[in-house]
């Protein structure tokens, strides 16, 4: 009997192992999305930084960050191309990574070089910095971003749980979705990358803005705390995800909640943000990226959705006659 191409029998000893197995089962599906999200943002902070000041220097930023974003629309255009979810889906969330760390980022910073900002210091510390200046030219940007996320916000066909839940209770559906409509998913998950790292950046450049709260305000940390909530409620609804492609497009927004509470904590010099300093943590970013590249190619491999599989194998296990 043959089996779905993207069915993947149960593991044994001379088959993926009982390490896969466990990838197949909550929590495990939930939690190692989250994770890979959740170090790459650390991690992109350190591309960043590696770009500007260590390497390849000065001479050679805009060409990497050029070099960078061509990958990821190369990125986008295999994953557009590939009929596997599970594939299209991390293919999506890798161009979007490296989309926005290489062209968005760095136009930014281009803007910024270009037009003079001067980093915002900060007043806590002596001659650090508290927001650097691609960071106060990106908050230019939130009239875009106002203006695009109203068109997916009344889009009939979305299936963002955020923007249905706006849709029911305000009223704001434009009609049914389209019968038979064929999702992209690498689309869709770079395009949610993106927006959603866009998104927040926004939130805690506005928050952190002195003439309208400050780092140090009474309201922020009490947005710190709520964002704390909130980061642990998505986080124990993500550890009850069977399909891997869910877990993976539902753990980008709940990594970055969660990754709001480490920018606060960070600006509050709270902990030593390593991430920042891979001059001086050379073997432990090493180390850490490593991880996430092994743990993104046993994401990878993970079936799309293991637990129709294991159910049709139950109910064909308990129809077979005993004797």
């Amino acid at each position: 009997m043959s089996t779905p191409a993207d069915a993947v029998p149960a593991a044994d000893p001379q088959g993926q192992g009982r390490l896969m197995s466990l990838l197949y089962r909550p929590p495990w599906v939930g939690l190692l999305a989250f994770v890979i999200v959740f170090v790459v943002q650390a991690l992109g902070h350190t591309v960043m930084i590696v770009m500007e000041d260590v390497w390849p220097g000065p001479g050679y930023v805009y060409q990497s960050a050029f070099a960078m974003g061509a990958l990821g629309a190369v990125l986008l255009f295999l994953g557009m191309r590939t009929r596997k979810e599970v594939s299209a889906t991390w293919y999506g969330f890798w161009a979007g990574t490296l989309l926005w760390t290489g062209w968005i980022e760095f136009s930014f910073v281009w803007a910024a070089n270009f037009l003079g900002v001067p980093d915002l210091m900060d007043k806590e510390v002596a001659g650090a910095i508290a927001t650097k200046a691609e960071y106060l030219v990106m908050m230019s940007s939130i009239g875009v971003m106002g203006a695009t996320l109203v068109y997916f916000l009344l889009n009939k066909e979305t299936k963002c749980n955020f923007f249905l839940w706006f849709q029911r209770n305000l009223n704001l559906r434009t009609g049914r979705p389209s019968p038979g409509h064929e999702r992209n998913f690498a689309a869709i998950t770079a395009l949610e990358t993106v927006y959603v790292i866009w998104f927040f950046y926004l939130v805690l450049l506005f928050i952190y803005d002195e003439s309208i709260l400050g780092d140090r305000h009474p309201v922020t940390y009490g947005i710190f705390f709520l964002n704390v909530i909130w980061a642990v409620y998505l986080f124990q609804r993500l550890m009850k995800f069977w399909k891997v492609t869910t877990a993976i497009r539902y753990g980008i927004p709940t990594a970055i909640v969660a990754w709001n509470a480490v920018e606060i904590g960070g600006r509050w010099h709270l902990f030593t943000e390593f991430w920042e300093r891979p001059q001086d943590f050379a073997l432990e970013m090493s180390l850490l990226t490593c991880g996430v590249v092994i743990a993104a190619l046993l994401a990878a491999r993970t079936p799309a959705h293991k637990k129709a599989e294991m159910s049709r194998q139950a109910a064909a296990a308990s129809a077979k006659p005993h004797g």
